[in-house]
């Protein structure tokens, strides 16, 4: 039989933000069982750390330099094939709820979340509104483009929404909302995934993910999310010089952060005890992942969208029927490598068209501790490579930075020079990036 597949992508989490991390105050019991039941992806990595290429990089197969979706500003083209179309051609029953982001550049969803839900591959779902999205579009039009807003506007909260948006600065914009609990974004993207998963039918396969909008920024969280963190201390960002920050502001930025990483890993447990209701966790992958990661103050940094490590590296936790319990891989993966994995367990051989993904099974039943020889991220006018040990990149009008990681893992100092010929090296390895597995 095949197996069904529960997809936990959270937006913006970084890698090192787990509870099995022992130098955080991280509270994910949920992610913590994940882990003793399945494999944990300690070297996973976004091929671009930027939410709209990065998802159509993961739903086509493709890597940075052929998905054809540069940044924000561009829609994932709807000729290019997706794993959703072959679950969903092959039998699955393919849903999705939250934030897809595979039409970007249009700040429109159809109030039900249905908009272009089919082309890309689903039998249903909801598509909606990222967090500033919401807002930006609802401004734009003086009405709600997508569901969330528009179930915001039915309550009477969704003017009280875009004021908090608009209070809020760029980086200091950690703050508590006057949002029910209820109304939370990601507990109404929680509601909506668990609604159609109760739902289900259970004489075919199905594949449901869930795009929790968090922990994006703004760090936004609920009075009782506050609570729950208010005299947690977390360690300070790495080589930061932020005049402006406030050792408060750090802790108040990282206690919330942590908020929504809590709150979400909730929610997982809830879709824990529903898959045992349904008596289909043992037939069920389980997988948690992100889109990319979030500097959180490091090097001077917010957000993402640069290639230090806190950026490009995700979490990537793989859980489910004959995975081996309890481990941890070193492999180099990348994010789209998970579409030919899905493939994979479902039984279908057939790759996506020029798919440079690579599944993860061979790694996974112990048959490989190697996985890919490099791994290769990329965003507008720069790109990296990184091997392992040693991370070149490589930006327009600069020279060559590199770091040795194994060495100076918080990545201050940039070793080029010394080391011409192995900058030539890996600058060959981005000449070829497609399919390295060895």
């Amino acid at each position: 039989m095949r197996p069904n597949i529960l997809f936990f992508l959270p937006d913006q989490h970084r890698a090192d933000w787990l509870g099995i991390n022992e130098n955080l105050p991280l509270r994910t019991p949920n992610l913590n069982e994940l882990c003793s039941n399945g494999i944990f992806f300690v070297n996973a990595f976004t091929p671009s750390p930027l939410c709209a290429p990065a998802r159509a990089c993961l739903a086509t197969g493709l890597n940075y330099q052929k998905c054809k979706v540069p940044n924000n500003s561009y829609n994932m083209p709807l000729d290019i094939p997706t794993y959703y179309q072959v679950l969903r051609s092959t039998g699955y029953y393919v849903y999705g709820v939250g934030k897809f982001d595979l039409h970007k550049k249009d700040l429109y969803w159809n109030i039900d979340g249905s908009h272009l839900l089919s082309e890309w591959g689903f039998s249903g779902g909801i598509d909606n509104e990222g967090k500033l999205d919401a807002t930006s579009s609802y401004k734009q039009t003086g009405k709600p483009q997508g569901p969330y807003m528009a179930y915001l506007h039915k309550i009477g909260f969704a003017n009280k929404y875009v004021d908090e948006h608009n209070k809020r600065h760029i980086h200091k914009d950690a703050y508590i909302t006057e949002l029910p609990e209820e109304a939370y974004c990601d507990n109404w993207v929680a509601e909506n995934g668990l609604n159609f998963l109760r739902n289900f039918p259970k004489d075919k396969p199905w594949h449901l993910v869930v795009n929790f909008t968090g922990p994006h920024n703004p760090m936004d969280v609920t009075h009782k999310m506050h609570q729950n963190w208010q005299d947690i201390n977390f360690p300070y960002p790495i080589a930061n010089e932020q005049k402006d920050y406030s050792p408060e502001d750090h802790q108040r930025n990282r206690r919330y952060y942590a908020a929504m990483i809590e709150n979400i890993d909730r929610h997982i447990g809830r879709y824990m005890n529903l898959l045992q209701e349904r008596n289909e966790i043992d037939n069920t992958l389980i997988v948690f992942s992100s889109d990319h990661g979030e500097m959180l103050g490091d090097h001077n940094l917010w957000g993402k969208s640069v290639p230090f490590h806190p950026s490009i590296r995700i979490p990537m936790i793989l859980a489910g029927p004959s995975i081996p319990k309890n481990k941890k891989k070193n492999a180099l993966v990348s994010l789209h490598d998970l579409t030919a994995t899905f493939l994979d367990y479902a039984g279908i051989d057939k790759l996506l068209p020029e798919s440079d993904s690579l599944s993860l099974r061979k790694v996974i039943e112990g048959k490989t501790e190697i996985h890919r020889n490099h791994i290769v991220s990329g965003l507008n006018n720069w790109i990296c490579v990184f091997d392992g040990r040693y991370k070149l990149i490589l930006q327009k009008k600069n020279s060559p930075v590199l770091y040795d990681l194994s060495k100076d893992p918080n990545e201050l100092n940039n070793i080029a020079i010394q080391y011409p010929e192995l900058v030539k090296k890996l600058q060959n390895y981005i000449s070829t990036n497609n399919n390295d597995n060895p």
